[in-house]
């Protein structure tokens, strides 16, 4: 169990550290983000609401994970970001070779390939974070019932 609980918090870490750095950077360069998003053959239209919302999107995730009782949730949450983040990269690699990046740091020197495979690390981490969650949810769940029945037997 020990070892679950910290391949958990290193994910969460994980995730927090990426969608922090990913929020503030967009709220930071929002200009920039925006006409980038402008430029997208998939997002034009919606380039402006997309800035408005994705960073604030990103710190609600991060203040989820942060919560242990929201933890579940903002994984999810974040993994569904991944997922559209990356569908999103795979239609635009689709569509051109040469688009604009509006990552931010380090993450905009990545290829679209090295984008994905990253996205995918990601996706992969999120869901094995989500299965031992939800796992040691249901232990937890079975050593308090144990623990009641215990208590009524012997009390």
């Amino acid at each position: 169990m020990r070892k679950r609980t910290t391949i958990i918090e290193t994910i969460t870490v994980l995730n927090i550290i990426l969608f922090l750095y990913t929020g503030i950077d967009k709220i930071m360069d929002y200009n920039i983000f925006k006409e980038q998003l402008a430029v997208s053959p998939i997002l034009n239209f919606a380039a402006k609401p997309v800035a408005l919302l994705l960073p604030g999107v990103e710190l609600i995730v991060v203040i989820m994970l942060i919560i242990p009782r929201w933890r579940l949730k903002g994984l999810y949450t974040g993994l569904t970001l991944f997922v559209f983040f990356t569908g999103y990269i795979i239609a635009l690699f689709s569509i051109s070779k040469e688009m604009p990046c509006s990552c931010g740091g380090v993450i905009q020197l990545l290829s679209w390939k090295q984008h994905i495979v990253f996205n995918a690390a990601f996706i992969g981490l999120n869901l094995w974070a989500i299965i031992l969650v939800k796992k040691e949810k249901r232990e937890s769940l079975i050593e308090g019932t144990q623990e009641s029945r215990f208590k009524v037997s012997h009390g």
